[in-house]
């Protein structure tokens, strides 16, 4: 390889990754905001319009999950190979058709179709394929900050969609509301994507001065298996906890407005945890950071049973949990990167997307069967295996 092989590529993807960052946030708030929270807050009027319970409706929320999963491993080979414009752009405007189409729905089998082509759209077109470019655009300095920031600004954007689409429906109707959600989608994701996303030849060049383990080399890693173990087991903590933790608080005793509330300690740590992220993977390396969170987290869980109604002892045990959750999003894709390089990230990252899709819908199941403390004691050990399975792939941060 030719020095100015290496040399010329980087210097236009460096001066874009800022402006990737600023339209990743955006094009990820408009798209989750429409194919997952709208969902969340028009449950109740399209069980009643589809004359359908809720849990029939609920059914499309996993369908669009698996097709997600299923369809992260092709989605991944090919953002490693093409780069991520046309991938996403395509993907955003399935997403565009999706709620289309779910705005037309007149039953469960029109419901349903409209969430395999969410899932896909959320595959194509949301954070993990995000991560893929930024992970090739940005250099090892900027990376965790950039995938940061988009997941900060995007976290706190997308909370107000809840609002808007209620807000919507009462004015609206639900089937206009997902109308006006379509448009905005249509109109900001499709041409930002199209946009600034960097085409096929400069992905190429990119990638050309970039290491990267094979797959089948990664597959054969020890390393690999070990991060699988831990964010399955994390990922299914924190989508069991998220489902169960008001129901818990209720039973335990605090009043419907109180344990209503106690979930906001979950979404304040969890910004603050990734705003001091990238300074601490800095000095001790980002599996490391991530480890240490895992451990608090559990140990939050394991603790929460004993705390009863003691609200500062609960708020600390949410508290706990909220650091962990907060940091999971950011550190997988980073880790990733650390561990494999750049040059397959997108199909490596893709590979452990299905079993924790998997964990995500199995553990929630679990965890509402047992009801009572014994699930935190379950989710907390698990939060323990997470952390331990991260020690093998620690490294001190490069220098």
């Amino acid at each position: 390889m030719s020095a100015e092989t290496t040399a010329a590529p980087p210097t236009r993807p460096d001066l874009r990754w800022k402006r990737l960052v600023g339209v990743f946030a955006l094009t990820n708030t408009v798209a989750y905001g429409a194919l997952i929270q709208a969902f969340t807050v028009l449950l109740v009027p399209m069980s009643e319009a589809l004359d359908a319970s809720r849990t029939e409706v609920a059914v499309a929320a996993t369908i669009s999950t698996l097709v997600g999963a299923f369809a992260a491993v092709p989605v991944g080979n090919l953002l490693d190979r093409y780069g991520g414009r046309l991938l996403m752009t395509a993907g955003s405007a399935i997403g565009v058709a999706a709620v289309l189409l779910w705005s037309r729905a007149t039953g469960l089998p029109q419901l349903y179709l409209a969430f395999v082509l969410v899932g896909l759209a959320l595959a194509m077109s949301t954070y993990e394929a995000a991560f893929a470019v930024l992970v090739v655009v940005t250099d090892t300095r900027h990376r965790d900050g950039a995938i940061i920031a988009v997941t900060m600004i995007c976290g706190l954007a997308t909370s107000f969609y809840y609002f808007l689409a209620g807000w919507l429906e009462g004015q609206l109707g639900w089937r206009q509301t997902l109308l006006v959600l379509a448009l905005i989608l249509a109109v900001v994701a499709v041409p930002a994507h199209l946009w600034a996303i960097p085409g096929r030849t400069a992905h190429s060049l990119r990638v050309t001065g970039r290491h990267g383990v094979p797959v089948g080399n990664a597959l054969r890693s020890p390393g690999f298996w070990y991060l699988v173990v831990a964010f399955v087991a994390q990922s299914g903590v924190t989508s069991a906890f998220l489902l169960m933790m008001v129901t818990w608080f209720r039973d335990v005793g605090f009043s419907p407005t109180v344990a209503a509330a106690l979930p906001i300690g979950v979404g304040v740590l969890q910004i603050a945890s990734r705003m001091g992220l990238a300074p601490l993977a800095r000095r001790f390396g980002m599996a490391r950071v991530t480890a240490v969170s895992f451990a608090v987290q559990g140990a939050g869980l394991l603790a929460l049973p004993l705390a009863g109604t003691s609200l500062p002892r609960t708020l600390a045990c949410v508290a706990a949990f909220g650091l962990g959750y907060g940091i999971s999003v950011v550190a997988r894709p980073s880790i990733v990167a650390d561990t494999f390089g750049v040059a397959r990230f997108g199909s490596i990252l893709a590979l452990m997307t299905v079993p924790i899709a998997l964990s995500r819908a199995g553990t929630p199941l679990a965890a509402a069967w047992i009801a009572d403390w014994r699930f935190l004691v379950l989710l907390g050990a698990l939060c323990l295996l997470a952390a331990l399975a991260l020690l093998p792939v620690a490294r001190p941060p490069a220098p």
